[in-house]
């Protein structure tokens, strides 16, 4: 096996000094951050309205596998590239040779899981890992090896583990639920102050309801009608969906063309803005 140079000693007590592995949410700092190695894809830094911070992805297929897990409810926390820091201590395998995963200066290689995510299953509160990967790589005989060491780290450690592939992810939802989530920049309170931002979206979620007219006539007239800057209507209407107040099949391209009445649900009560229309 070819050995790194990159890889010594000097560098795994820094990543230990940083923190890296550990803390849940906003504190927690992943093993490997995109200034750390090449990526094999397009490299992503991500805002995580769950954690409230900055995850590092190398792929797309990360990024994309990551939005999804954002979406669901039952998802608690997500902790990206995990390192396995007790891993000698857990396997205990004799026909497992971690003598070959070494630097050149005898420094052991930390195997990380691609995702750790905290889930709530009923009343419990489990977790479960994922690698994600290319499915071509899974020809290679030294990924086999690899995700064979994960397997029984992860079996050992009574974690539910598996493997995803760009076969398993639903590229159009990736992408839908990352055009929805940016919406969430208006819990910041920068663009909307939060009674105004409550009384807009009661008001378009009312104007969504049985109506007629395409998505995108709607939020472009709400704007118009209520004198707020362009595309203000849009940010509300995606916000809606994030906050799960409206509903659409975001297994499919979102269309902004097609009439609200026969692709939005709405959920909740829906007069709840008639006090703020005036011309509803």
């Amino acid at each position: 096996m070819k050995r790194s140079k990159d890889w010594n000693k000097g560098k795994f007590e820094r990543f230990i000094k940083e923190g890296r592995g550990k803390g849940d949410l906003g504190e927690y700092k992943p093993w490997l951050t995109v200034q750390d190695i090449p990526s094999k894809g397009r490299a992503t830094r991500v805002y995580g309205w769950k954690t409230k911070r900055i995850h590092h992805f190398f792929t797309d297929m990360e990024s994309r596998y990551f939005y999804l897990l954002e979406w669901e409810n039952y998802v608690l926390d997500i902790k990206e590239h995990y390192p396995l820091l007790d891993l000698r201590e857990v396997i205990k395998d004799n026909d497992i040779n971690l003598e070959r995963y070494k630097s050149d200066d005898e420094t052991d290689y930390v195997f990380t899981t691609t995702f750790l995510i905290k889930i709530k299953a009923g009343n419990k509160i489990n977790h479960i890992a994922r690698a994600v990967k290319v499915s071509s790589e899974l020809e290679k005989k030294s990924t086999i090896e690899r995700l064979e060491i994960e397997r029984r780290y992860w079996k050992e450690k009574g974690v539910n583990w598996g493997i995803v592939t760009n076969k398993e992810i639903p590229i159009t939802k990736a992408k839908n639920i990352e055009f929805i989530l940016t919406s969430l920049e208006l819990d910041n309170n920068e663009i909307l102050e939060e009674s105004e931002k409550n009384s807009l979206s009661q008001i378009l979620k009312l104007k969504l309801n049985n109506n007629s007219k395409a998505i995108r006539e709607i939020v472009t007239n709400f704007d118009y009608e209520y004198n707020l800057k362009q595309g203000t209507g849009l940010l509300i209407f995606k916000y809606l969906l994030a906050k799960k107040r409206i509903e659409m099949d975001i297994d499919s391209k979102i269309d902004l063309n097609v009439p609200a009445s026969s692709s939005i649900k709405i959920l909740g009560k829906v007069d709840e803005g008639e006090r703020y229309a005036s011309n509803s």
